[in-house]
Parts: C-alpha cells; structure tokens; sequence
C-alpha cells in the first residue's frame, strides 16, 4: 500500500474495528447538542413567528424536516461506518485526492463561522448569570457589545479551547450531561411560562402566529411556499452536519446503530424540541405581549435569581455542546486534510478556535445585521452541491464500491487521481450548482434572467439548500456519465 504524507496521518486513517465502539446512544447525543441549543431555539421561533402560519403547520414542517435530515445522513453516513473514514476523506472519491481539499476547507470555514456564531451565542448565557447575580449589565463598549458580553465572550472562548485541549473523551463527557440539562431547563421555563399564560395556553399556541404577517423573506409566499420554506431553512440549519456526519460514523459499530442513533436522536429531538419551543414562544406573546426570541431574554423577563441561574448553566452547557460537535471536530479534521504531515486535530483546533474569536466578536455589530435566514440559507448553499456530488457519485456512479487504499496514493495511477489529483468535472458540477444556490440567496449575483425568478420565488433563499443539493446531483451525474 502507497501512503502518500500529502494524504495521510493517524487523525485520518481508517477506524481500526477495535476503536469502532459507539452505538446509537453516542449518536442519539451527537443530535441532542445539534438540536437543542440557544441558536436552534432563536431559529425555531423566529420560523414560528416569520412564517406567517399556525403554529402547529410549522410544528408539522420541522417534524418532516427532521425525517428528511435523516434520510440524507443514513446516506452520507453509511460508507463511513463501512469504511471507517472521515468526510474529507471520503469527499476524495469523488472530487480527486487533492481535490477533496476544495469542499473540505469549504466545510471547515462555514464550521469555523457557526463557531463563532455558537461562541457568541454561549457567552449570552454567561452574561446573564453575571447580570442576575451583580445587577451589573455595563455600557456598549466595542463592536456593540457590553463589558460584561466581552468578559463572558472571552471566557467562553478560552473554556472551549481547554475542553477540546483535554481530548475527545472529556468531550463526550461534556455532551453526556449537557444534553439532559438544557431539556430539565427547557421544560422548567415551559412549565412556569405556562403557569404564568394560564390553562388555555396549549388551545391558543397555534392561533398566536397564524394571525402575524410574514416577513424575514416569507413574504408574497402563499401557506404551502412558507411551508416549503419553513422546511427547507431547518434542513439547511443542518446542512453542515449532514455533509460531514462521516466524522462521527466513522466510529459506529454498525449501520443498524447509525439508523436507530439517527431516528431517536434526530426525529425525536427535533419532536421534543419544537414543541417546547412552539409552547414557550406562544407562551410569552401571550405573556408579555410581544416575541421574545432569544431563551436568555425570556429569563431575564421572568425575573428570578433562581430560574437564571440554573437556565444560565444549561443554556451554557448545550452551546459549548453542539459546538463541539458540528462545529469544532469537523475543521479540525479537514485542516488536518489540507497538510496531514504538519497539521494535526488539536492545531487543527486551535486555528478554528482563533477563527471563530473574530467571528464571534463581530456577530452583534456586523453579520446580526445581515439578518438571521439569508445568514443560515447562505452557508447552507455553498456546501448543498458537495452532498448531492459526492452521494450521486458514491451510489449511482461508482455503485457503492470504494478502494480505501487508492484514498491515500496520490499517484498518477492511483484510481481517484483523476487529473493531476482533480476530478474537474465534478469540481465544475460544484461551482455551476453552489452559485445557482448562493442566488436563491442573493438573486443579485446571478445572470441571464434567473435573479428576477428566485427573486419572485420568495422565500428569503428557504429552498436554497434543497436547490443546490438537486442541482449538484443531475449536473455531476450528467456530465461523468459522458
């Protein structure tokens, strides 16, 4: 067997079977830390309230967005289970061994951005464990946030980067609690919201949004449009994990794990989660007489040390959470994929970790500004083609037969060579899919007509995800079959 050192270390070498010891439960609580954190609960609500629908429509379009998610995981999922290789790895099948680095490095900046996202998101929780404590809430001071928001954005910082420090053991420990004590608090802020809303609460929840006007880019969209685009933005939510889930398939003993592992633990808690989060959100328009979006507001409003306190420590706990998972494992990963022999998962880390700082600092003053959906629908699209190439390749193309070793020969005769280690035809596929479904998003960048039809499709760029997958698939698939 060839090794090439452009190709190979030990971060990327195949899960020997003795290391190959998750089963559902690891996965069930991969999905636990994806779904449930502050991020997710504003995307969710603001989805409750945009949409302009009953709240129990979009209750019924999360539950089939979670299906859906499933599906496209137990895709991309099983050759890694099979074979035991990360996504930057796998991506080499189909993009070329060099190749590969384009839709790598492309997964690991939109990582790097939720990073920072999820980052900013955490320190909330602190600031307002500090505020309900002190009373102290401070002055703007940079970029938009307060003193106290910096203090409690660079302790978060430094927190996450001793955790990953400590290994993936300590990790997995992490999300073993973390998961459990965000739903205890979810479900206490429900309980006393609903003792607040009183008993007619669960009859009403559904009228509260279906009287509200559409807007975040839902408007001009009829029910069944906004349906779709409920739907399609909460798969683009996780469109970052559904393209690299190879990561964590990799150490699955077995697909019918993987399958059980999706189904609890994505299905379920995408269940469990948007209904706490359709009671709560109705709960405090009916309370306080507006929507408060963000979990650490809502707290602030209900105004008990005690409640602020435990919900600080598990709305805490479950943003560290999901970013472990989707957003600091993957880039490691795939910057080690750029340079194996000079960069490996913890540099890999700490590059991602100085990355996602900048991003995080600039989240109120600048990117909060470009708004909530066009920022989730836009990272969704750059990496949408990359799953529809590499699934439609690995199934339909090449029929599910893989040569692992040939995934690190960089030689010219090594079968995923290509040419010169690309295959440029399904690079092109990339390009010409990925800046279709960036103009769903931005229908001011693209030519030739199509800006004024996506323009008058609505939807804020909802379908921008399901768009550039489609699109990835039959261009690729149309163009090797030639």
């Amino acid at each position: 067997m060839s090794r090439s050192s452009k190709l190979y270390n030990s971060d990327l070498a195949p899960t020997p079977a003795n290391k190959k010891n998750w089963g559902w439960f690891e996965i069930f609580n991969v999905w636990a830390n994806d779904v449930q954190s502050l991020f997710g609960y504003t995307l969710a609500a603001s989805l409750f309230l945009a949409s302009g629908l009953n709240g129990w429509a979009v209750f019924l379009a999360l539950i089939l967005a979670g299906f859906f998610i499933m599906w496209l995981v137990n895709l991309s999922g099983k050759p890694s289970v099979k074979h035991g290789i990360p996504y930057p790895v796998f991506a080499r099948v189909s993009m070329g061994v060099f190749g590969a680095n384009f839709p790598a490095m492309a997964r690991g900046l939109v990582a790097m951005f939720w990073y920072g996202a999820q980052t900013y998101a955490a320190s909330t929780a602190v600031a307002l464990l500090i505020t309900g404590i002190t009373g102290i809430e401070g002055e703007v001071m940079l970029l938009g946030m307060t003193g106290v928001m910096w203090i409690s954005f660079i302790f978060v910082s430094l927190f996450q980067v001793y955790l990953f420090w400590q290994g993936v053991d300590l990790v997995k420990r992490f999300l073993n609690f973390a998961g459990p004590a965000v739903y205890a608090v979810m479900i206490l802020l429900m309980i006393v919201i609903w003792a607040k809303a009183g008993g007619g609460l669960f009859s009403e929840v559904g009228n509260i949004f279906s009287g509200g006007e559409r807007s975040g880019g839902f408007e001009g969209l009829g029910s069944f449009g906004a349906f779709l685009a409920v739907f399609s933005i909460m798969v683009g939510y996780f469109a970052a994990v559904v393209i690299n889930f190879g990561d964590f398939a990799r150490f699955v003993k077995n697909e019918d794990e993987m399958k059980k592992g999706n189904l609890w633990g994505l299905v379920g808690n995408v269940v469990l989660f948007s209904f706490i989060t359709l009671m709560i959100t109705g709960g405090t328009i009916a309370i306080f007489g507006e929507y408060v979006a963000s979990p650490t507001d809502m707290v602030a409003k209900v105004d008990n040390l005690g409640l602020t306190i435990i919900a600080a420590f598990a709305f805490f706990a479950a943003t560290v959470g999901i970013n472990m998972v989707a957003n600091f494992i993957p880039p490691a990963y795939d910057l080690a994929n750029l340079i194996p022999s000079k960069i490996n998962f913890k540099i890999g880390g700490l590059i991602t970790a100085g990355f996602g700082f900048i991003i995080g600092g600039m989240w109120v003053a600048v990117i909060t500004q470009m708004g909530l959906f066009p920022f989730v629908n836009t990272l969704g699209a750059i990496l949408a083609p990359v799953f529809g190439i590499m699934i439609v390749d690995y199934y339909i193309i090449k029929k599910e037969k893989l040569d692992v070793d040939d995934l690190f020969d960089d030689s010219a005769k090594a079968k995923y060579h290509y040419n010169g280690g690309f295959n440029r035809k399904a690079i092109l596929a990339w390009i010409l899919s990925g800046y279709i479904a960036v103009g769903t998003v931005w229908p001011n960048i693209l030519i030739f007509g199509l800006g004024d039809f996506f323009a008058n499709l609505g939807g804020g760029g909802g379908y921008a995800w399901i768009i550039g997958a489609s699109l990835g698939a039959v261009v690729h698939l149309a163009i090797s079959k030639r």
